[in-house]
């Protein structure tokens, strides 16, 4: 750079005149840095705002918290959000929740206690689906018959599914009993 860009870039940085900017660099041997120094010293140029300067790193303060963002969210994919894991649970649910209604067997005996039919739930569960009012119908018609209902391969839950058949069954026998008395 010669003399005449450096004078230029004195003016065009500080804001002074060029013979200012000429004297300043005369007067420093043409050192850039001398010649702002030498212009703030005489009150030529305005000394910039007290700024601080560190040699902290702030790396050092965010990495912290960069960690602790960064172990919620292997947390959070351990716990499986992603939509992958949630379609895995939710297949791994239907998958479950088929192969109980195949163990879970709906069993029917008459009144001497021998077994008319056994079918899974699924079976039942699509019966009710496909003929609602015809297996209400048969139903009512095996309660009314003696018929017992029962599940079998029940696990016990809050309510004992297989108490609830009976008491049916024992309300139907007891209606039963008050319509022979009546006649």
């Amino acid at each position: 750079m010669d003399n005449l860009e450096k004078v230029e870039k004195i003016r065009e940085k500080s804001g002074v005149s060029y013979e200012e900017a000429k004297e300043a660099l005369e007067a420093c041997n043409y050192d850039l840095l001398d010649a702002v120094i030498h212009l703030e010293q005489q009150g030529k140029v305005p000394k910039p705002d007290v700024e601080v300067f560190t040699t902290k790193n702030d790396y050092e303060e965010q990495s912290g918290e960069f960690e602790r963002a960064q172990k919620n969210y292997q947390d959070s994919c351990k716990k499986g959000n992603t939509i992958g894991d949630m379609v895995n649970s939710f297949f791994k649910f239907c998958g479950d929740l088929f192969q109980k209604s195949m163990d879970v067997m709906f069993c029917v005996t008459n009144k001497r206690g021998e077994r008319v039919m056994r079918i899974p739930v699924l079976a039942l569960i699509l019966a009710f689906i496909l003929a609602f009012w015809l297996v209400i119908l048969l139903l009512l018609i095996g309660l009314f018959t003696g018929c017992r209902f029962q599940f079998e391969n029940v696990e016990e839950i809050r309510v004992n599914v297989n108490d609830v058949c009976n008491k049916a069954s024992d309300t139907c026998d007891k209606v039963k009993q008050s319509f022979s008395e009546k006649n």
